[in-house]
């Protein structure tokens, strides 16, 4: 069981993550997470992927692979700290990054097996973590953080996107918006 982290794991902004999160076992709760989002976008069809609540937003297609991209990032940087790597890592540029990816060119489907295999691939690390490396704290961000926290923040990241997608993209969904 990964415990929750207190809040001098993370840098503050971190927290709107961490406390969408209830208490309980997190990577039990990530792989229940992960079969939740892949029924919600498995209901989508192609032509819904494009679809974005707003000008300017990204499409429900960006908006996975920028879950995908996040989740990857803190899982790299869970990997780095556990082992004792105190270099510090850099933010990233969450819109260059959904920019230079290319979502829109690629089905859902496609999107949501990677989102898989990558949340497979990221609770194989975390189960295979003891507490003296979970506990581990480095530098990313420009801040400290714990290698838990980072775990507890990639289920509060998405389960922040997927309550944008049912709050702000689903809604706008029509036969006419999907057509469009």
């Amino acid at each position: 069981m990964i415990p929750r982290p207190d809040a001098s794991e993370h840098l503050p902004y971190y927290s709107k993550y961490v406390d969408r999160v209830p208490d309980g076992d997190l990577l039990q709760m990530l792989g229940e997470q992960l079969d939740e989002t892949l029924a919600l976008v498995g209901g989508l069809d192609e032509a819904q992927g494009g679809h974005r609540y707003a000008p300017g937003k990204w499409s429900i297609r960006e908006s996975l692979n920028h879950v995908i991209d996040a989740e990857r990032i803190f899982a790299y940087r869970a990997l780095r700290i556990s082992r004792g790597d105190q270099t510090p890592l850099e933010s990233f540029d969450e819109n260059a990054y959904a920019e230079a990816a290319g979502a829109d060119a690629r089905t859902l489907a496609d999107l949501a097996d990677e989102l898989r295999h990558v949340r497979m691939a990221n609770l194989a690390l975390f189960q295979s973590l003891n507490d003296e490396a979970l506990a581990r704290r480095g530098t990313a961000s420009g801040g400290t953080v714990s290698v838990r926290a980072l775990a507890w923040i990639i289920a509060g990241h998405e389960r922040h996107h997927v309550a944008l997608l049912r709050e702000r993209y689903l809604p706008g969904l029509t036969s006419a918006t999907a057509a469009a």
